[in-house]
């Protein structure tokens, strides 16, 4: 796909524009794209990297328990193994080594379910070797269908259900 605007390069900007139900969709070379931005309602970086998004994230207030994880709060907080502090990684945006998520876990939790919108892990398995993993996810899909069909007071369903679980289990 080539640039709709100067026609010469490749496409490699892809913007979607909705505005009042009406879909907009442009597709630019990176210079067109550089060139525009402005008018598109961005400003194009082109130094994007995950760790920056992550540090621009990171230097909004946080969140938790009612109350706000500033500078004060963190201040302290340094990883046993690698020594990174919480207001480094806050800057960086990366954490330095897998202890770090111990060190600073309740400060993440916000994080992580602002960017996620929870904490657990609830994605795909590999069919081969996610066998007890995917039994798992099924009984509690199966338990949330359960506390649903509760709550509508649809008995027989929940028995079926309830007795769906007791095999899933048995297989675990």
């Amino acid at each position: 796909m080539w640039c709709e605007r100067c026609k010469k390069r490749p496409a490699t900007v892809h913007v979607t524009k909705i505005v009042n139900n009406q879909k907009n969709e442009m597709h630019l070379c990176e210079v067109c794209a550089h060139e525009t931005s402005s008018d598109l309602g961005f400003l194009f970086e082109q130094n994007f990297s995950f760790p920056n998004l992550l540090a621009g994230l990171l230097n909004n207030e946080l969140s938790f328990s009612g109350g706000v994880i500033g500078e004060s709060a963190t201040q302290g907080l340094k990883c046993p193994a690698c020594g990174l502090t919480f207001s480094d990684f806050r800057q960086v945006g990366q954490l330095g080594c897998s202890e770090c998520y111990k060190g600073f876990g309740p400060s993440l939790d916000p994080l992580l379910k602002r960017i996620h919108g929870n904490t657990i892990h609830t994605g795909k398995a590999p069919k081969r070797t996610g066998g007890r993993v995917r039994v798992r996810k099924e009984i509690e899909e199966l338990r949330n269908q359960l506390k649903a069909a509760i709550s509508r007071e649809a008995y027989e369903e929940a028995a079926r259900i309830r007795d769906e679980i007791k095999a899933k289990e048995k297989e675990l």
